[in-house]
């Protein structure tokens, strides 16, 4: 939007402002019993909160729920990549450099790749991920703003303009897309980060060219730090979060937004930066943010972090929304499939432990571990739920980022960066499978009206006189 239309907006007073949104929310608002009575599963979600059937993958399966004898019955959470559980996956991990990489390639192609073949792929994707000169400055140093992914969308719409053959939708051309687009976006995410500094914080201009024979976290660590260092330790740990946040089901909603994008016919390039419109949003990708924030306020105003009744206490304002942003939400608590236990968290967690130690930042630890201790229990009783609940992904991801250096505007970001790899293959798999364009319905509760001329209609509701 222009300073012009800017203008133009402030042209109208308060009174005629109100007016217009008051119409807005009016017209807008739609009876909550209707959703009753004609059975709409809001949210695509069951009177249970379980997701409505709506497709089938072999990408990854999210279980927190065991069917026994006709029954649910919580158990801790498992999630699957292709058929291999996550926590195999990450305990067999031991010695390798290029642990996000072969998850991609198994997301991407559905097995485990030899040493072989996950050397030639590193290649592959190591000779895809540069960017040109012209492609930084005409784009990526053009129209910046400080949310980095909002510029991730606009960049990798822009490559649209860069690609010989942007609208074939043959698995071959997609693929390739893909590979170019899962290399390239940790050098969007990081020279989009330096624009913002530069040109929004007057900052100076630094763009490093990742390095060859690096892993994509040791590159990201070493583009966006001055002076690119990192120790293995830290390499190790953002390489982990880049495989814990690469896929997780079809049904999480960026991903079916990929699904749902992909089904009509489009391109690469707008199916992926609708996935990551989707991921911009507090309620999915940027969660773990508010965790971040939410910790910040409870460090300030709670005196002695080790003390559990005063912890207890903070947390109970926020339950009452007495605290923090007032929603009543602890944030990083409960998840929508998993109720004992995120495996992602689990395993997110050892990894923190061993980063506090590192970094002397063993107190902030020992209270999120406190925190995460005691919210389940005061949650179930002030909400009168009998429902597990449990830590999620996002309740540790934002404290390690915290302690690697990464600044806030790249926490949802570097979520994008991983999850690119799970949106390709959901790409490829609703390609493959030739589906139809997916269109839900919606039924219609308005009422038909006869058209009015111009002349015989009366003003309600707006003003202008």
């Amino acid at each position: 939007m222009t300073n012009e239309d800017m203008m133009k907006i402030h042209c109208l007073d308060d009174e005629h402002i109100a007016q217009l949104v008051r119409q807005a929310i009016k017209i807008n608002k739609i009876d909550p019993n209707l959703y009753i009575e004609y059975d709409v599963k809001r949210g695509l979600r069951d009177v249970n909160g379980n997701g409505v059937l709506t497709g089938l993958t072999e990408i990854s399966d999210v279980c927190g729920h065991e069917n026994k004898d006709g029954q649910k019955t919580p158990v801790d959470g498992k999630l699957f990549f292709q058929g291999y559980e996550i926590r195999d996956i990450v305990e067999n991990f031991k010695g390798d450099r290029f642990r996000f990489e072969e998850i991609t390639y198994l997301l991407l192609f559905g097995e485990l790749p030899s040493q072989v073949q996950l050397d030639g792929f590193v290649r592959i994707l190591s000779d895809l991920q540069e960017l040109s000169g012209s492609f930084t400055r005409d784009v990526i140093m053009k129209a910046t703003n400080d949310n980095i992914m909002n510029a991730l969308m606009k960049n990798i719409l822009a490559l649209y303009s860069y690609d010989e053959a942007p609208d074939d939708t043959s698995v071959e051309n997609v693929l390739r897309q893909s590979l170019q687009l899962i290399a390239k976006m940790p050098l969007i995410a990081a020279y989009s980060f330096s624009a913002y500094r530069h040109f929004h914080l007057d900052d100076s201009l630094s763009i490093k060219t990742p390095k060859k024979g690096l892993s994509t976290a040791e590159n990201i660590l070493r583009m966006i730090r001055e002076d690119g260092q990192f120790t293995p330790l830290e390499a190790e740990v953002l390489d982990i979060c880049l495989v814990l946040h690469a896929e997780h089901g079809g049904g999480n909603n960026s991903s079916f937004t990929t699904h749902v994008v992909t089904s009509s016919g489009t391109d690469t390039y707008s199916a992926i930066a609708a996935a990551i419109a989707s991921l911009k949003g507090p309620k999915h990708g940027g969660a773990n943010l508010k965790v971040q924030h939410m910790f910040a306020d409870m460090e300030e105003n709670v005196k002695d972090w080790k003390n559990r009744e005063e912890v207890c206490e903070y947390l109970l304002n926020i339950l009452d929304k007495k605290a923090f942003d007032r929603s009543g939400l602890i944030y990083g608590m409960g998840h929508a499939i998993y109720t004992l236990s995120d495996p992602r968290e689990v395993i997110l967690k050892e990894f923190a432990r061993k980063l506090a130690a590192e970094k002397g930042r063993e107190d902030e630890f020992a209270l999120y571990d406190l925190v995460e201790k005691e919210a389940a229990a005061l949650i179930a009783s002030r909400h009168r739920m009998f429902k597990p609940v449990c830590a999620n992904v996002d309740f540790y991801s934002g404290l390690i980022y915290s302690m690697l250096g990464i600044p806030e505007e790249l926490y949802t970001p570097m979520f994008a960066v991983s999850r690119i790899s799970g949106w390709c293959a959901h790409r490829l798999e609703e390609i493959v499978n030739a589906g139809k364009i997916i269109r839900p319905a919606y039924r219609y509760v308005g009422r038909h009206r006869e058209y009015i001329p111009i002349a015989d209609r009366k003003t309600k509701g707006i003003d202008f006189d």
